[in-house]
C-alpha cells in the first residue's frame, strides 16, 4: 500500500461528494423527490440510503458490526417528501461520518480487520467496497439531475464539444501531479 493511499481514497470521496452536490444544486426542491416510476429511486431516497450506508458502515468501525441493528435499510427506498435541507443534513450527516472516521485513520489501520454483516474485511477492504459503492449511487444522480435539467444541465466535467480544447490546454502545461478535484474547484 502506497504510503499516500488515505490522503487519495479522501480526495477521491470529496470529488464523489462535490458532484453529488454540484447535481443538487441545479435542482428545485420539487425535483430532488421526483420518481420516474414506482420503482426508480428519487434523488432524496439516493441520499437517504447513502446516508443510512455511511454511518452504519464507518460509526465506531472498530468496535461494532457494519450492518448496525438500528439501520432500516429498507426504509430508506421508501418514498419520502422531505425538503432540500431535510435531504442535505441526511448527505451531511452521512459523508462527516465517512470523512470523520477516514481522518482518525492510520497507515496501520488498513490492515485490520472489521466486519460488515459477520463478514471480516481489512480496513483497505472496507474502504475500496465503498469507493465503488458511492460512485454507484453518485452516479445514479447525476444521471437523474442530468435527465431533469435536460438543455439546461451544466456539465460537471468536460461539456460536449470541448474535449479538443480542453486536451490542448491540459498538454501545453508542464506534466505534473494535481488531483481531479484540485482541478474541478479551479474550473467550477
Amino acid at each position: 500500500m502506497t504510503p499516500d493511499y488515505l490522503e487519495s481514497i479522501k480526495k477521491q470521496f470529496a470529488y464523489y461528494k462535490l458532484l453529488g452536490e454540484k447535481t443538487m444544486e441545479q435542482l428545485s426542491d420539487e425535483q430532488l423527490v421526483w420518481q420516474y416510476n414506482a420503482e426508480s429511486n428519487s434523488i432524496a431516497m439516493i441520499v437517504n440510503h447513502l446516508s443510512g450506508n455511511m454511518v452504519s458502515r464507518w460509526m465506531d468501525i472498530f468496535t461494532s458490526d457494519g450492518e448496525k441493528a438500528n439501520r432500516n435499510r429498507e426504509a430508506e427506498f421508501e418514498p419520502i417528501n422531505h425538503t432540500r435541507e431535510d435531504i442535505l443534513a441526511l448527505w451531511n450527516k452521512g459523508w462527516s461520518c465517512l470523512v470523520d472516521t477516514l481522518e482518525q485513520l492510520t497507515d496501520t489501520d488498513l490492515d485490520r480487520i472489521i466486519y460488515i454483516r459477520n463478514m471480516g474485511h481489512t480496513v483497505a477492504e472496507a474502504i475500496n467496497r465503498q469507493l465503488a459503492h458511492y460512485p454507484y449511487h453518485v452516479g445514479q444522480i447525476v444521471f437523474i439531475g442530468k435527465m431533469l435539467r435536460d438543455q439546461k444541465w451544466q456539465s460537471l466535467s468536460i461539456p460536449r464539444g470541448q474535449s479538443e480544447a480542453y486536451n490542448a490546454d491540459k498538454f501545453a502545461k508542464d506534466k505534473h501531479r494535481e488531483h481531479f478535484t484540485d482541478e474541478f474547484n479551479k474550473e467550477k
